[in-house]
């Protein structure tokens, strides 16, 4: 007999942040309680199928010279049949092998089919309970022209954009030009529904649009032009609190540019210079509390759970928010739980926290049931 709950670590993926999410791994797989929890590693290869990995935090180093990938080694998991099981079992060539029941899933997956509400969809229909947003909050916030129109309508502060899509572009591409010179220049160009500054480009001159425009419809058939800001760049990281608990936010960590055109995927990920992380920022306690405010209300404003990082800018005229993420980076370099470290949580305690909070929420509607 054990008092261990069984987490399924579920990472890899089918987009273009698959590395990213193995190094998450690798963190959450180095740093969780070996005592506490029973951890069944998960793995999605590019092609999309889920195999039993590794339990093996070194297989996932980040490095920049070879990141870390998920293989497909012949297994194949399968979930559980129905919502009254909680089995997953695994296939390894001799037929297939029962793995336990699962208390958790703990999707550490960024991007396109896993952080968009597709595997909370799945986990949705088979019942099982998993860490973070559910799939309305996940859907908006991986899609950064939705979420920037319901920040409007919550009356949160959002840059200024242009929602370009593949037939646009096509049909009319003057119309990609006339948002960039009517925004003013210099804009970003982002893919809609990507992450980790993949395929995003800054133009600071009209003759690097259609290459800009190129690179972000690699990734979506949906594209934003947006107003470059000039301000501070910071982040903060929220963690949802037990049922009847408020909503917590982190001391702010900023990002000083101090090299490079903007804060892309190598300067995130694979040590590119040019780039300095100050966590805690140098901001009055007035300021933070502005901060805080307005993350909980954006986390509030797409219906968030469990955890996400809000990023804003800083300028002249005050606050503004870039995006949230509903699944941040989790490396033990990532914004997030470095907000959280700095502010008195350790990484495992983080990770405790992320879990403890996920049962708590799912075992709260059951009980109301019970009561009714």
């Amino acid at each position: 007999m054990t008092n261990k709950l069984t987490v399924a670590l579920l990472f890899g993926g089918r987009s273009s942040e698959h590395s990213i999410s193995c190094a998450t791994a690798g963190g959450v797989l180095a740093a969780i309680d070996r005592d506490r929890y029973h951890v069944i590693p998960v793995g999605i290869t590019r092609d999309g199928a889920f195999v039993l990995e590794a339990d093996d935090p070194a297989r996932f180093t980040l490095d920049a010279d070879e990141l870390p990938e998920v293989f497909d080694n012949g297994t194949r998991i399968r979930w559980p049949e129905s919502s009254l099981s909680r089995q997953l079992t695994v296939s390894d060539g001799a037929g297939y092998r029962s793995l336990g029941n699962v208390d958790l899933v703990f999707p550490i997956l960024h991007g396109p089919f896993g952080e968009d509400g597709t595997v909370q969809g799945l986990l949705e229909l088979v019942g099982l309970p998993y860490v973070g947003s559910g799939v309305l909050a996940s859907a908006l916030g991986m899609d950064k022209h939705f979420t920037k129109t319901v920040f409007q309508q919550a009356a949160l502060p959002v840059a200024p954009w242009r929602t370009i899509t593949a037939g646009d572009w096509a049909e009319a591409p003057g119309m990609a030009f006339a948002a960039a010179e009517e925004l003013g220049l210099p804009v970003f160009v982002k893919p809609a529904r990507a992450g980790s500054s993949v395929g995003v480009s800054r133009v600071s001159t009209l003759d690097q649009l259609a290459e800009a425009m190129r690179v972000a419809l690699l990734e979506d058939s949906k594209v934003l032009i947006e107003a470059g800001l000039r301000g501070r760049e910071l982040e903060i990281a929220v963690l949802q609190g037990r049922p009847g608990e408020p909503t917590r936010a982190s001391v702010a960590g900023e990002v000083r540019v101090t090299g490079r055109d903007f804060y892309d995927f190598a300067a995130k990920y694979l040590g590119a210079s040019g780039i300095d992380l100050v966590c805690p920022a140098d901001l009055t306690s007035e300021e933070l509390a502005q901060m805080q405010a307005l993350a909980i209300r954006a986390f509030d404003a797409i219906d968030g759970a469990g955890l996400a990082r809000v990023d804003f800018f800083l300028t002249d005229d005050g606050w503004v928010i870039n995006e949230i993420n509903t699944m941040p980076g989790f490396t033990p370099i990532s914004m997030f739980p470095s907000c959280w470290l700095a502010s008195g949580f350790t990484y495992p305690q983080l990770i405790d926290e992320l879990i403890e909070v996920a049962i708590a929420h799912r075992a709260a509607p059951a009980a109301l049931h019970l009561a009714v």
